[in-house]
């Protein structure tokens, strides 16, 4: 096990330093580099050579790496080209808005969906299933922007029930109560899309698990079906479960670009909108960063649960099964 944790968070220093690098050249080889945003009628050339030099865009690009690379590891994101302010100070509020939304919706889209998919599986084709296949092809055919809309439509314009937008009304910021009804329409719209996959997901692993022999054998020994559904098939139904969840973990914190848009919601996934079209390129690549590190993270703790979930998986271990 400490051998295979090892090897894991060294291949995840490998891909995060690639990543960097990716994100670095693409970046400044995108149209419109970042001197192109001080360009302003108003200023002389040799104020734009200082703005260049004060925030070393004048050195070659190797050392601006290592410079950018260097600050990242001293929790310093650099600053914004426009108003050189901090990215951090940009940046960090953001994503502790995006985890309000998207943490609650996850969560509440995992109690439900994963029980339903399970159920489902034992009543494959009955009036539960088919409801969840519906409710799942809507969830996959319907755009969120335009469900959003809809859900903003009726249920704030018409009915006035619910806030339209934002995270808090005006002068009500920190109000428990207000931030709940404001987050009831855009969690609506988030738990749909997670449902759609992860009831299609468990009920299509615990119908293989399900199918398997060993299953077969425990019913003609007369195990009683609920016995044989949680203790025999679960455990091992929960391995592609928990793949879909470590890969669906960077959405936690990158956000839900289309809804934060619509809802206006100050989170990560709208800020990244704004700033791409404000080419603040130092924002940006530091969204890019923070958002990878959680996917290598994600991946790794969907390794570990493995042998968690089911012990058969040797990790590191010799002759074993690596996840």
């Amino acid at each position: 096990m400490t051998e295979y944790l090892i090897r894991r968070v060294l291949q995840s220093l490998l891909v995060i330093f690639l990543i960097t690098l990716v994100t670095f050249g693409l970046i400044h080889a995108a149209p419109g580099g970042p001197t192109k945003m001080m360009l302003s009628p108003g200023l002389s050339q040799e104020a734009l050579d200082m703005q260049a030099h004060n925030l070393g865009l004048d050195k070659p690009l190797p050392v601006q790496y290592l410079n950018w690379v260097g600050g990242l590891l001293k929790g310093d994101l650099g600053f914004t080209f426009k108003n050189h302010l901090p990215v951090g100070q940009v940046l960090w509020p953001t994503v502790g808005n995006t985890l309000i939304l998207m943490s609650v919706a996850w969560i509440f889209s995992m109690i439900i969906a994963i029980p339903w998919g399970i159920y489902n599986s034992t009543r494959e084709y009955g009036f539960s299933d088919q409801t969840s296949s519906f409710i799942s092809y809507i969830g996959f055919a319907m755009p969120t922007f335009w469900f959003g809309i809809l859900l903003q439509e009726y249920f704030s314009l018409k009915l006035d029930w619910l806030p339209l937008s934002d995270m808090y009304a005006m002068g009500n910021e920190g109000n428990i109560g207000d931030l709940f009804m404001h987050m009831i329409l855009p969690i609506s719209v988030l738990t749909l899309g997670f449902l759609a996959s992860y009831v299609k997901y468990s009920r299509a692993s615990m119908l293989e698990v399900l199918e398997q022999d060993y299953i077969r054998t425990a019913r003609a020994k007369g195990v009683p079906e609920r016995k044989v559904v949680f203790r025999h098939a679960l455990r091992n139904a929960l391995i592609p479960i928990i793949t879909i969840l470590g890969l669906d973990l960077p959405i936690l914190v990158g956000g839900a670009t289309l809804t934060e848009t619509v809802f206006n919601w100050p989170g990560m996934g709208r800020l990244f909108v704004e700033m791409a079209n404000a080419r603040e390129y130092s924002v940006l690549m530091a969204i890019t960063i923070i958002t990878a590190v959680v996917v290598v993270i994600g991946n790794l703790i969907a390794d570990i649960l493995y042998a968690v979930v089911d012990p058969r998986v040797q990790l590191g271990g010799k002759g074993g099964r690596s996840a």
